[in-house]
């Protein structure tokens, strides 16, 4: 079995998302979780990329990616008592309606452009 830990030293939210599925889970400081995959070759079960945009940094966020590097794709992720923890744990409620909304936008886009309902064709050759 591989094991990782995870844990937030910073003073705000730590996003660790769990690639390639991308899936979030977010740590309050001091918060620790373990990310356990039943992998058990010799190359790396999991590699660790960090990256901050400056809306993130000026709201207080910070992101960690944990690839799965080898063996399936279904790492269990736990806090420190053991407990399963789910995509999405502790996203905090503004977050998700923000991204909700986004989702829908993109999936009428997306209907409207299937049903043909995009841009106006132009008038035909000789229609005003």
């Amino acid at each position: 079995m591989a094991v990782m830990d995870v844990r937030n030293d910073s003073e705000g939210w730590l996003i660790m998302w769990l690639e390639p599925l991308g899936e979030d889970r977010w740590l309050r400081p001091d918060e620790a979780f373990r990310v356990r995959s039943d992998y058990s070759g010799d190359e790396l079960a999991f590699s660790v990329s960090y990256f901050v945009g400056d809306d993130d940094r000026a709201a207080g966020i910070e992101n960690v990616a944990v690839w799965i590097e080898n063996g399936g794709p279904d790492a269990e992720i736990v806090d420190g008592k053991g407990n399963r923890v789910e995509c999405g744990y502790q996203r905090p409620a503004e977050v998700d309606s923000r991204w909700q909304a986004a989702l829908d936008e993109a999936l009428r886009r997306a209907a409207e452009r299937n049903a043909g309902g995009g841009a106006a064709a132009p008038p035909a050759h000789g229609e005003a």
